[in-house]
């Protein structure tokens, strides 16, 4: 485990593993820094983080790019070695995912309070703004930690909601936020317009890497993503409280602070998405800026959203297939672990033991039923506890030779769904099918299953013999 301090810590160890590009030629706000982005994903899963500090019409904006963006640069967030295992950081995720609760800090300095704008705020002007896509109906700032309280409950620690919602640059001090039914801050929104009230809210922008992993995760209502991100880190989670008595993480390079104005609604999109679909346009809340604070020369993060892979798929990976494994095992301890990496957990691959003809079914059904499932699991394939869900060649093999499509798959019409997701129909809804690539066992009856072929005898011997051979070649 580790703890970073800040953005800029992670930023030297990924430079000192040599998981960091410095690009010192000067480049354009557009296309340049989407592109460059964009072309890290054509590389291998070890593509390095990248940073800008020579934008044309800038004398000091740095920007950071892809600081996710790999399994190695994820193994490093979360103070693991950079080789380890998808599946390794798969199950240690889930272990400290259980050690919940952590614990906070507070303190009431941090370096992001060394400049301060309360007057006239133009975003235009603090920020390098810039657009992902060309067909992108504004700019984006896609990786912000958003902070808010449910005013029915202020005082209660554990209902403050920290999320990763993207914002659309709208006006000098105004953004636009996109809520959907599923995310908390869409219940807070709703408590603070029944009260006639606006929400307020803070932004932190350029976070230490672990915090902005928990924004993104779907976890409970009353579960608080800093005290997760210190049972992650194994350490309290530092934090400082604004004006408005809302937490933000001590590390941030810009914290901007305003309100969700109650009751209305404005245009928001088009913008390329996680689906590799540009959106529609629809009606979202807007948010006016009254303050922003930010460290001298602040680090502006931003993540490249296009067709997957890119950086955002590997930042939704683990927060996305631990919480649904947590919520099933709890169900079923027979569940052995859930790979819901692809496309934010739009497909969703279920490894488990099977207790009784039909078990599989029930497995996917409660998959759909999670935190996460609710809106985004559309297609779920269930496996056998021998198959790994994070070697899509075994998966492969399980769909090929144990699914009869008369009776392995389960769909369910009409049922909640990411409006993003391009197969809706009506747009925030559709249908859900389960498949059931297990072995049937009794009373199941299906298919004509005799002995499963074993492996030869002294693989095991071997394999550990030409493991040693192949790290040599290396050598």
């Amino acid at each position: 485990m580790r703890a970073y301090q800040d953005l800029r810590e992670f930023l030297s160890v990924l430079e000192s593993e040599k998981l960091l590009l410095r690009i010192a030629e000067q480049v354009n706000l557009e296309p340049d820094l989407a592109a460059a982005a964009c072309a890290l994903t054509k590389f291998d899963e070890a593509s390095p983080a990248i940073l800008f500090n020579n934008v044309a019409g800038y004398h000091t904006a740095q920007v950071a790019m892809n600081v996710h963006g790999s399994w190695p640069n994820h193994a490093l967030a979360l103070g693991m070695d950079k080789k380890a295992s998808l599946r390794d950081q798969f199950f240690e995720f889930v272990r400290r995912y259980q050690q919940y609760p952590g614990e906070l800090e507070r303190v009431d300095t941090a370096p992001w309070q060394d400049v301060v704008i309360d007057k006239e705020v133009n975003l235009y002007d603090l920020m390098p703004l810039f657009r992902l896509n060309r067909g992108d109906g504004g700019y984006f700032i896609d990786k912000p930690c958003v902070i808010s309280r449910d005013p029915d409950d202020w005082d209660n620690d554990d209902v403050e909601n920290v999320g990763v919602y993207r914002l659309q640059v709208k006006g000098r001090n105004r953004l636009g936020i996109q809520t959907v039914p599923q995310h908390d801050i869409a219940v807070q929104l709703a408590h603070a317009e029944e009260r006639g009230e606006d929400l307020h809210i803070a932004i932190a922008l350029g976070n230490e890497p672990l915090i902005t992993l928990m924004g993104a995760t779907p976890m409970l209502y009353n579960q608080l993503e800093y005290k997760m991100a210190g049972a992650m880190q194994g350490k309290p989670y530092r934090v400082v409280k604004t004006a408005k008595g809302l937490d933000v993480p001590w590390g941030s390079e810009y914290v901007l602070e305003g309100r969700i104005l109650g009751a209305q609604r404005e245009t928001e999109g088009p913008f390329g998405e996680f689906p590799g679909y540009y959106s529609g346009c629809h009606q979202y809340p807007v948010i006016e800026i009254d303050r922003v604070s930010h460290r001298k020369n602040p680090i502006f993060d931003a993540v490249y959203v296009g067709r997957p892979w890119t950086e955002i798929d590997y930042l939704q990976a683990m927060t996305t297939s631990a919480p649904i494994f947590v919520q099933l095992h709890a169900t079923f301890p027979e569940v052995v672990a859930v790979n819901a990496l692809y496309t934010h957990g739009l497909v969703v691959i279920v490894s488990t033991r099977t207790r009784y003809g039909g078990f599989a079914k029930a497995v996917g059904m409660r998959v759909l039923t999670t935190t996460h499932g609710l809106g985004y699991a559309k297609i779920v394939i269930v496996v056998d506890a021998d198959v790994d869900p994070f070697d899509l060649r075994q998966v492969m093999w399980a769909l090929s030779v144990k699914v009869n499509p008369a009776g392995d798959l389960l769909v369910l019409p009409n049922l909640s769904e990411n409006l993003l997701d391009p197969a809706c129909e009506p747009g925030g809804m559709a249908s859900k099918m389960i498949i059931d690539a297990t072995t049937p066992i009794a009373p199941d009856k299906r298919g004509d299953y005799g002995q499963e072929l074993d492996t030869p005898q002294q693989t095991d011997v071997w394999l550990k013999k030409l493991d040693t051979l192949i790290k040599g070649l290396g050598k």
